[in-house]
């Protein structure tokens, strides 16, 4: 049983300055859309249109196809009939329609170099993440290396075992030649073992 004083008190809401300035919101419930005023859209998709502009506004088609546009128009303001003109000679409106496309140009190429910075940005990090992990690799493998170099140099080689067995052949075959066979354990003033030929 919750006693009354506590009842009493969820009932009456919220108690102090707070209270009168803003409702209790609920955090485990999402908050209702607000109307905006302004259109809304998608960033990434307005991104890739801004892309497209830009990388098109960098080619020779654009440069070519604005070239033909501005010779006809002057062209026609200049020969067409007087009735049929719609910019006369100082091509007022000509020039303020290539402002306009320079005010929109500016931004959207702005717009697309940012967003390959920020690409860079990750391709670069990428990179330097790819590189660490080789770095790192290329260390584990030369130490493994410097590892087995260091046992191998305590294991007989086959050339150190092929080198002393050719040496015992040539013992073996002078002694034959002797008449009398001793064998090198047998001698008490040639020092035997791996170190003594390695010298």
């Amino acid at each position: 049983m919750v006693p009354e004083r506590e009842t009493s008190a969820r009932e009456r809401g919220p108690a102090g300055a707070t209270a009168a300035t803003r409702p209790r919101t609920r955090l485990d419930q999402p908050r209702a859309p607000r109307r905006r005023l302004l259109p809304e859209w998608d960033p990434e998709a307005f991104g890739r249109l801004s892309e497209r502009i830009a990388r098109f506004l960098g080619t020779g088609r654009f440069i070519v196809w604005m070239t033909v546009v501005i010779i006809a128009w002057v062209l026609w303001n200049i020969f067409a009939p007087r009735d049929l003109r719609f910019d006369n000679y100082p091509f007022i409106f000509l020039t303020l329609m290539l402002s306009l496309q320079a005010s929109y140009a500016a931004p959207l190429i702005l717009l697309a170099q940012n967003r390959q910075d920020d690409r860079d940005r990750v391709n670069l990090e990428q990179d330097r993440k790819q590189n660490e992990r080789s770095i790192a690799d290329t260390e584990y493998l030369t130490r493994e290396i410097a590892a087995l170099r260091i046992g191998l140099g305590e294991v007989a080689t086959r050339d150190w075992i092929r080198s002393e067995l050719q040496d015992l052949m040539k013992e073996l075959e002078a002694r034959q030649h002797d008449g009398h066979v001793v064998f090198p354990a047998e001698r008490s003033d040639r020092p035997s073992g791996r170190d003594v030929d390695d010298r």
